[in-house]
């Protein structure tokens, strides 16, 4: 299914969002079943005309289905706002947004349910996909075993450390049979040893089930690692700077030289973005 977002001004009325998924809007035209993502001269304005700040201006980006890709940016380039977008949580000020396929959006806290078993948080997710009750335990323990929590399944989230939590989270992200994984540092409040277990365990998944992801991420190592392709963002107002290609063979480790050698690249076209934007 593909979801098209574009400018919708009867939101000044107090309209609703659009859902993160369903149908396209009538008169729409898919985009190419290769594509999970098409982003086409997105603007996202804060505010009025006069006082308000543009967080994206004229953003292009594709990303093809099953492909991994990895936006960094410093802080305040709009990174967050661009997954916003995918997931239908807010819309365009102009331009077109279009997510080619049912989109889930992972946050750097696990945003468990407190009061339920990680079990039931899994649950929870599936019943709003649409799956029958008599499948849903099952379906929950086998997702929770895909991120190694089996025997964990009763337990709630306190009791969990914050590894756990975030697994657990991913399995409730892939319970809502998303094809589109958006993950906003999902990684980034965890010590470097869970990190480091945690990207091999989401490479795996995404090898195994073939999603598509865009994963947003201020570690320009962890993009590296992970992704088929950085893309840079400029400092706000938010555009893409540049692509990177990421030529790597994986599994990758993030000691290894030419992974490093990349990194720094990346880093350096980082650096010059925000040295210029001081200097504006």
């Amino acid at each position: 299914m593909t979801t098209l977002y574009e400018p919708d001004t009867s939101r000044r009325a107090g309209a609703p969002l659009a859902p993160a998924s369903g149908a396209s809007p009538a008169g729409s035209t898919a985009g190419s079943t290769a594509t999970a993502v098409r982003i086409t001269d997105a603007v996202k304005r804060f505010g009025g005309a006069r006082h308000g700040v543009v967080a994206l201006d004229r953003l292009s980006l594709q990303v093809e289905r099953g492909e991994f890709v990895a936006v960094v940016g410093a802080s305040g380039c709009g990174k967050s706002t661009l997954l916003h977008l995918l997931a239908g949580l807010d819309t365009p000020s102009a331009g077109r947004v279009e997510v080619n396929g049912r989109a889930a959006l992972m946050f750097q806290e696990s945003a468990l349910f407190p009061w339920q078993t990680i079990a039931r948080n899994v649950e929870t997710a599936l019943r709003l996909a649409g799956v029958p009750r008599p499948r849903r335990r099952d379906e929950a323990r086998a997702l929770l075993a895909s991120v190694h929590l089996d025997g964990f399944e009763d337990k709630r989230p306190h009791e969990l450390s914050g590894g756990m939590r975030q697994r657990a989270a991913l399995a409730r992200a892939l319970a809502q049979h998303a094809e589109v994984l958006l993950m906003d540092e999902p990684f980034g409040a965890l010590d470097a040893i869970t990190r480091d277990v945690l990207h091999a365990e989401l490479e795996r998944l995404w090898r195994e089930r073939g999603f598509t992801c865009v994963f947003v991420t201020h570690d320009v190592r962890e993009a590296v690692r992970l992704a088929d392709r950085v893309v840079v963002l400029s400092s706000r107002p938010g555009r893409v700077l540049a692509e990177v290609p990421v030529d790597l063979t994986r599994p990758r480790r993030l000691d290894d030289a030419a992974l490093n050698a990349l990194a720094v690249r990346v880093t350096e076209q980082l650096h010059a973005e925000v040295r210029r934007h001081a200097d504006d």
